[in-house]
């Protein structure tokens, strides 16, 4: 018995262990501290390593499993219950250069802010107090006609005015529409099939100033046409707004390729920003998809674009109602707010008194028509043309009701004229002055920006008072650098208040202009008098 016991078992581990030198001791200490120095090494490597990436995948990991936690689709878009925007900057770190160049516009299947809030029961209640006040002017005009009328005056004449001469508007838009599609890309076509591959030439040259000199007469002719024809306001603001465009998408498309075909190399499949080169034996993209992207909601050029699985008309045909029902509210906003303030300026004496109470009493009104210009354009027109073509990405915009400095503010109000702006002109400033110039990048954008806001109003009203540019390029870029560091939500109320000040400056000084240029006399009949305010000159 006393045989089996692991005492009388010279060979068993125990007694080995038991057994073991000091000198294997010793040599196993040795190994042990090698491999923690080896640990050490490797952890410094990797904690090096990751302090450099660990942002942009820790960002690009929330961005999967915001995707993923969704688990359903609507209609291609992702459905949240959780999250209202998927943040920009994240998505712009899958396209990051290694080179340190600034990210490029990502798209992807979502849907707009305020869509994803008209989800809740609390900001649905708020779109209908905004259906009930329509009802109650509508209800309020027509009460009012009837009692001091006797009858029903519905012919809003307002509307019919502004809108008039819509033929000669529909005329003009296709010209300019068949110019883009009829000269610019039949011309760009033939050069980038027969310039001879390699650095730009003497051809090349010739092009570029030929592009150059149809985009001036893209700006110019329209204005010939517009004074002749004596559109008015607007008509002419749609003009402008089209003209823009259309120039705006027109430099996208030259620009995207032109770039893409001059750094081509003949092996390469992939142009010098990595994007995918035309795969058919022509180097300039299909008409298709430049008919698309003539249409397309978004001011950047893509060969391609997400796309949803379908279209629902019934969609389309509420956020086309909302654009009328938003018309029907400038409309009202106008007649009971605007006009009877300013209808009779100049022919009884204004004081400074009466001019600070004019601007004090359009600073609601001249909100609510910011708003609902924001909503009629940004949110419903939009919608409505990204569900008709199947653009899957809808951020147009962004929650920029809750910023609290004013860089925000600008980032977020419109997406689609931003991302061009930051795309063609911040980027290539960046690219051609380095990274160090950003300061002065963005003042060119801001000033470029001013200057067309500013034409849209001189070419919509039909003269020349820079209220808009002085107070954009003048106090709201100033304010990006007051508001920079804010993060209070205090500074939201000062946004706020900004926005009702400058919204009702601009309503008041606008109307005191025009109706100063119906009222008053002429000052000369040569240009200056289109220069010279006549609100300040005139003396009845």
């Amino acid at each position: 018995m006393a045989s089996n016991g692991p005492v009388q078992q010279p060979g068993a581990n125990g007694d080995v262990k038991n057994a073991e030198t000091p000198t294997t001791a010793a040599q196993r200490q040795v190994n042990l501290q090698r491999i923690r120095d080896q640990a050490q090494r490797l952890k410094g490597e990797l904690h090096e390593n990751l302090n450099k990436h660990l942002d942009e995948l820790f960002e690009s990991f929330v961005a999967e499993v915001e995707l993923i936690e969704q688990g359903s689709t609507s209609n291609g878009f992702p459905v949240s219950s959780k999250s209202v925007i998927i943040k920009e900057e994240s998505l712009n770190k899958h396209k990051s250069r290694k080179d340190g160049d600034l990210p490029d516009k990502v798209f992807v299947n979502r849907r707009s802010v305020l869509t994803e809030l008209f989800e809740i029961n609390h900001i649905r209640t708020i779109y209908h107090i905004f259906v009930a006040i329509l009802v109650v002017f509508s209800l309020n005009t027509i009460i009012f006609d009837w009692v001091e009328q006797g009858r029903l005056v519905l012919d809003f004449d307002l509307i019919q005015w502004g809108l008039g001469k819509l033929p000669k508007v529909m005329a003009l838009w296709v010209c300019m529409k068949l110019s883009t599609l009829l000269v610019v890309y039949p011309a760009f076509y033939y050069w980038s099939n027969n310039r001879v591959p390699g650095k730009p030439r003497l051809m090349d040259y010739i092009w570029l100033v030929l592009y150059i000199l149809y985009e001036c007469l893209f700006l110019v002719l329209p204005i010939k046409y517009v004074t002749e024809n004596e559109l008015p306001p607007a008509s002419t603001l749609i003009i402008a707004c089209e003209q823009l465009r259309l120039c705006m998408k027109t430099h996208a498309f030259v620009r995207t390729n032109m770039v893409r075909l001059l750094n081509h190399k003949k092996d390469d499949s992939k142009d010098s920003e990595g994007d995918e080169m035309p795969t058919s034996d022509s180097r300039c993209p299909g008409f298709s998809k430049y008919l698309y992207f003539l249409f397309a909601p978004t001011l950047i050029y893509r060969d391609s674009y997400p796309r949803t699985h379908s279209i629902r008309w019934k969609y389309v045909v509420s956020n086309f109602t909302q654009v009328l029902a938003c018309l029907m509210y400038t409309y009202y906003i106008f007649e009971r707010f605007c006009i009877p303030y300013f209808r009779k300026f100049n022919k009884d004496h204004v004081t400074p008194k009466a001019l600070m109470l004019s601007a004090f009493g359009c600073m609601l009104p001249g909100t609510l028509v910011l708003f609902i210009g924001f909503f009629a354009i940004l949110h419903s027109w939009l919608n409505a043309f990204a569900e008709m073509l199947r653009f899957g990405d809808r951020l147009f915009y962004k929650d920029w009701w809750n910023s609290t400095t004013f860089s925000n503010y600008y980032r977020t109000w419109n997406v689609v004229v931003h991302d061009w702006l930051y795309t063609y002109i911040y980027k290539d400033f960046c690219r051609l002055f380095g990274h160090q110039n950003r300061a002065a990048a963005m003042a060119l954008v801001f000033l470029i920006s001013a200057v067309f806001h500013e034409y849209v109003l001189i070419i919509s009203f039909g003269f020349f008072y820079p209220v808009l540019f002085v107070m954009f390029a003048g106090a709201g870029f100033g304010f990006i650098f007051l508001t920079d560091k804010g993060s209070s939500r205090s500074w939201n109320v000062f946004l706020w208040v900004a926005l009702f000040i400058g919204n009702g400056l601009l309503m008041c000084l606008y109307s005191m202009e025009w109706y100063a240029r119906k009222n008053c006399p002429v000052n000369s009949d040569s240009f200056v008098d289109y220069l010279i305010p006549r609100s300040w000159t005139c003396m009845i």
